[in-house]
């Protein structure tokens, strides 16, 4: 059985273990909170903007310089900060990093994260008259891979037509159109692909392809038939009746190139009004005139019946209403494709759908006589 100078001490020991513990823990809470102050003493809520974009940072920098380097803010390519590198940083303060000299607000682009500035881009100067030039590549290149991003790339970007030669450190193709603040849509085309990693010197292009049905009224030209009469006076013109063009209803599904029409495809068609052929009838041109194309219409070929007929004289000639003597004209039968070539040195026919005569020799050469009428094409 316990004595009573044991019970009391076991008592004084269970005592002085809380106490210390007690002591650990309030020294603990005490060092958390000297640290969260500290913490909050140093870290300062400022804004960064970069280019044309205001970002809100939460850094503990004492200056600019230092906010630069943790953010990654590649200076070295000719950028400007306001204000300058040396300032101490203060709570509500905001710094601008702007384009180099020369070039818009927007030619300096960033992923601005909590962390700092992720993938930037920022376009180069061209070559100007005043001598103007675009920054060195190298010094670039050993600034950037020194804060730890990737190393810098010359790269040649041409989005939507429009031409960039930008410094970046994005690592591939689709890094650098993010940095760009381009999201390339469904059905744009990006050369080379999104994962592809990019070089220095490399050319970097996406195109905006869309796609869009239309529908569109066009007109139906009508067809002039003229019957050329012997009976008439040369190049006397008489119309039958007036022609009308027809309406044609078209959907057309048109492909543009950044905002360029490259493609239209007809994916329907309906005659909405019937055109109305022209009826005319005409005296033969004057063996001394004629005309390269067909009076009326302005065709420089024609479609139509051939005949033969017996002219006092031998060889490949033929007749025509108004194509100059002396034209050599091409025909051929469509039924055989077979041609043969043949000079014009008379007139006709006179006869409704009738189109040329052709002498016994050039006739033949296409087809027996006895055929007596072909359908034929004629180009002069």
């Amino acid at each position: 059985m316990p004595t009573a100078e044991a019970t009391v001490r076991a008592t004084r020991v269970r005592r002085l273990r809380i106490h210390r513990a007690t002591q650990a823990a309030t020294i603990a809470a005490g060092i958390t909170l000297v640290a969260a102050t500290l913490s909050f003493a140093v870290r300062k809520d400022i804004t960064l903007v970069l280019g044309a974009d205001a970002h809100p940072i939460s850094t503990t920098s004492s200056s600019v310089a230092e906010l630069m380097e943790t953010t990654g803010v590649p200076l070295s390519v000719g950028l400007r900060v306001e204000p300058p590198p040396a300032t101490s940083l203060a709570d509500g303060m905001t710094v601008t990093v702007s384009p180099p000299p020369g070039l818009p607000s927007d030619a300096l682009r960033g992923t601005v994260t909590p962390e700092g500035v992720g993938v930037w881009v920022v376009e180069r100067t061209s070559s100007e008259p005043n001598g103007k030039a675009a920054p060195v590549l190298d010094v670039a290149s050993a600034s950037a891979v020194g804060v730890g991003q990737n190393p810098v790339v010359a790269v040649h970007a041409v989005v939507f037509g429009k031409v960039h030669d930008v410094l970046t450190n994005a690592d591939s193709t689709g890094s650098l159109l993010s940095a760009m603040g381009i999201q390339p849509g469904a059905s744009d085309r990006v050369v080379p692909s999104p994962d592809t990693p990019l070089h220095d010197g490399d050319t970097v292009r996406i195109d905006r392809i869309e796609t869009d049905v239309r529908r569109v009224v066009a007109p139906i030209a009508f067809d002039v038939t003229t019957t050329y009469r012997e009976d008439m006076v040369p190049g006397v013109v008489r119309v039958i009746r007036e022609g009308r063009d027809g309406l044609r209803g078209q959907r057309l599904r048109v492909t543009t190139v950044n905002g360029l029409e490259t493609t239209s495809t007809v994916v329907s068609s309906e005659v909405l009004r019937a055109p109305i052929d022209e009826i005319r009838e005409s005296g033969p041109m004057s063996m001394y005139d004629g005309s390269l194309t067909e009076p009326g219409s302005g065709a420089t070929a024609q479609t139509g019946q051939a005949t033969w007929y017996d002219p006092p004289w031998s060889g490949y000639s033929a007749a025509h209403p108004w194509l100059p003597f002396g034209t050599v004209v091409s025909v051929t039968d469509l039924a055989t494709g077979r041609s043969v070539t043949v000079t014009v040195d008379d007139r006709g026919p006179f006869s409704p759908g009738r189109i040329v005569d052709l002498s016994p020799e050039a006739f033949g050469a296409l087809a027996p006589l006895g055929r007596g009428v072909l359908r034929v094409s004629l180009d002069w």
